[in-house]
């Protein structure tokens, strides 16, 4: 059976466990990270050196990177669904994945930490304005995106928009100021209606 490592509160495990609810997988999962450990032992850096989460085995197959991880389970198991048939649909999706890695993510982490994850007293509030500015862009070129489709690659949802639905949620339920982005609000009302996204991704920010 596909192994899980990983907490339910990060990002990025968040996305793994809705691609396998999307995929209707089974798998155990093993609390791994902050609070629980785990992911410093010896047993757990000889699978990730980096010692960070997710981690899977799947069969012997040990992978790391969440979205290395989605892409391998949504090829195996979500060809025609979350892995497009079509060959340009599927490089669309896979754009937004790099895009979110490359520039959503790195404008939303110190959002994310600093309002969350850090202490009043310790945040540093001239960097939230930096990517809470930036992230304004950001989702305006989503926004715009969306204009003409249901989801990120078209009228279906595919992995393209497993980085983005978790990025999506937390630019809604940070307690930040947003400009109206109707588009991008009615595709987050859309992934709320989605099982695994309402179980793994649509929670409170820890």
């Amino acid at each position: 059976m596909l192994k899980i490592w990983g907490r339910l509160n990060s990002i990025n495990v968040q996305k793994v466990l809705w691609c396998c609810a999307e995929l209707k997988l089974k798998y155990e999962r093993v609390d791994a990270g902050m609070q629980f450990g785990v992911n410093n032992t010896p047993e757990y850096l000889a699978m990730n050196p980096n010692g960070l989460v997710p981690t899977i085995n799947d069969d012997g197959l040990i992978l790391w990177e969440s979205h290395a991880i989605v892409r391998y389970l949504s090829r195996k198991h979500g060809k025609g669904t979350l892995w497009p048939t079509d060959e340009k649909a599927c490089a669309d999706a896979d754009r937004w994945m790099e895009w979110y890695s490359t520039t959503v993510w790195p404008n939303l982490r110190p959002v994310f930490w600093n309002l969350v994850r850090m202490a009043p007293d310790k945040r540093d509030m001239a960097a939230v304005e930096d990517g809470r500015k930036k992230l304004a862009a950001n989702f305006d070129i989503v926004n715009r995106h969306l204009a003409s489709r249901q989801y990120i690659a078209g009228g279906a949802l595919t992995m393209g928009d497993i980085p983005m639905g978790v990025a999506v949620h937390r630019w809604f339920a940070l307690p930040i100021e947003r400009p109206a982005h109707p588009n991008l609000e009615a595709y987050y009302g859309r992934l709320k209606q989605r099982a695994g996204y309402k179980e793994f991704c649509a929670l409170p920010l820890t």
